[in-house]
């Protein structure tokens, strides 16, 4: 295995999230306070995705809308770092970066309340103007952080543009069948596919099931990640089944998202679906090994060396 460095052009439709994170021994009921511990991280799926896509070694492109305050000029600045095209990140002046307040218990589990801010303000018109962004561009991950009719319009831009469309259909939420159907492969979770499938997805052959019916939304390929058991991914003529590595986890927080854009950049490399599959489980496990979603986010030289410990 490689990195794909300038053979593979994403681009990401962004979502910007400051994740403001206690650490518990479990959720407090009802009344009650529990005391933990605090952490800050940059995080948001879109840019989650970004940042995952790049360590991964493909040419990342974002568009997004963050605020014109301190967490803003963060996430410009980590974006610089990182070496991500940011001429489609808009700063808004009349509302804030997005911020996510997520608990995570002592299993890694997490719970989080999001509140959107910046990342809802972007429009139609915020992609039209960015057209030159999807140029070259093999495959565009989007997800539902941000507007909807933004969502569409990027999924549009990106088909016109001949990149393969992945959506995250993440937080979970019905979606436009117009959008379903600008969208060549859909990963979502459990929850998130028993949303828009109206089935539970809650073991393997659940999960092939409700895959089945995604591809009759349009995809010509759906996957469904199932936690620690791995994930699922299915085509009208293929079927797989990836079990996840056994792994310490702590932090829950960016597994999706890194699993994600591991497969995004296999696809992208024209590698056969099982071994994308298998490429973006361990990369998916591998997040969860660390706190917080950008500091989890793996290296494409991490996710070969586990790879091959696996193989071994």
């Amino acid at each position: 295995m490689r990195a794909y460095a300038g053979e593979v052009k994403v681009v990401v439709l962004g979502s910007f999230n400051m994740d403001l994170v206690m650490r518990a021994e479990r959720l407090p009921r009802r009344g009650e306070t529990v005391q933990g511990a605090f952490a800050m991280h940059l995080g948001g799926k879109g840019f989650n995705h970004a940042v995952a896509a790049r360590r991964l070694g493909a040419d990342v492109e974002i568009l997004g809308r963050v605020g014109d305050d301190p967490f803003g000029r963060q996430f410009l600045d980590a974006l610089d770092a990182a070496g991500i095209g940011r001429r489609g990140v808009t700063v808004d002046a009349g509302e804030g970066t997005g911020i996510a307040s997520i608990v995570i218990e002592s299993d890694g589990a997490n719970t989080i309340i999001q509140a959107p801010r910046a990342n809802r303000r972007l429009s139609p018109d915020d992609i039209a103007r960015e057209d030159a962004s999807f140029d070259d561009a093999r495959v565009a991950m989007l997800q539902l952080e941000t507007s909807m009719p933004a969502a569409t319009a990027f999924a549009r831009a990106a088909r016109r543009a001949g990149a393969l469309v992945l959506l995250n259909p993440a937080p979970a939420a019905p979606v436009p069948d117009e959008l379903l159907a600008a969208s060549d492969i859909i990963v979502a979770n459990e929850l998130e596919a028993e949303t828009l499938t109206g089935a539970p997805a809650d073991t393997v052959d659940a999960a092939c099931e409700a895959a089945r019916k995604l591809l009759d939304a349009g995809a010509t390929a759906a996957v469904v990640t199932l936690g620690a058991r791995g994930a699922v991914a299915v085509t009208r003529d293929e079927r797989h089944h990836q079990p996840a590595p056994a792994v310490d986890a702590v932090d829950t927080v960016g597994a999706g998202d890194a699993f994600c854009a591991a497969l995004a950049i296999r696809i992208g490399a024209r590698a056969p679906l099982r071994d994308a599959l298998t490429f973006a489980v361990t990369a998916g496990s591998l997040a969860t090994m660390r706190h917080g979603a950008e500091p989890s986010m793996p290296f494409a030289h991490d996710v070969e060396a586990a790879m091959r410990t696996t193989k071994g």
